[in-house]
């Protein structure tokens, strides 16, 4: 195994750990056995648990991002509610090949690192920025336009919380009845004129 690989693996094992049991139980030793080492091995790679905590940290934040560039990368200038709903769609899916990861963006387990929270809030100020110079005049359906960045963070909040229902329940809350239900939300919000 290549140190590249082996870095992976122990990154993966941090990951595995903190999502069963929480990133209390995260140590250099509970590490090493779920990745079936010992301890001066992932020493080898990582100086000590904050610098391993804060590599997976980087790790999964860089793939989230990632995805999520992906998702706004869509001119919302044109029909507002059908490329939020593609967008939404995008962002679903890439929710639903990646659960574990954005198990961690989306549900912090008990005892998250402080940096973890500070890139899901770094994260969400930069989809809410996309979001609201997408948005702009004309959303709606009253003459005046909306609060742009409040419409943003509340759009937001709405696909997080269908990615999360997603990720607790995804018999219960699949893809299209997400969609269905904001494609119902979105035409109310803005009809078709």
């Amino acid at each position: 195994m290549t140190a590249a690989q082996r870095r992976e693996q122990l990154l993966d094992a941090t990951k595995r750990i903190a999502l069963d049991r929480g990133f209390h139980s995260v140590s250099i030793e509970a590490v090493a056995r779920q990745a079936g080492i010992t301890r001066p091995v992932v020493y080898g790679h990582f100086q000590d648990l904050p610098g391993l905590l804060e590599a997976l940290v980087d790790r999964e934040a860089a793939r989230s991002l990632a995805q999520l560039e992906t998702v706004l990368d869509y001119d919302l200038a044109e029909d507002q509610a059908e490329m939020l709903l593609t967008s939404l769609r995008a962002y679903l899916e890439a929710v639903r090949s990646d659960p574990d990861t954005w198990r961690l963006v989306l549900m912090p387990q008990e005892g998250a690192p402080a940096s973890l929270r500070e890139r899901i809030a770094q994260g969400r100020t930069a989809v809410v920025g996309r979001l609201a110079l997408a948005i702009g005049p004309g959303f709606g359906s009253g003459g005046q336009p909306p609060d742009p960045e409040l419409t943003a963070r509340m759009l937001s909040a709405f696909a997080d919380e269908g990615a999360r229902l997603l990720l607790t329940d995804p018999d219960q809350y699949p893809v299209a009845r997400i969609l269905d239900h904001t494609r119902w939300v979105l035409g109310q919000l803005a009809p078709p004129g």
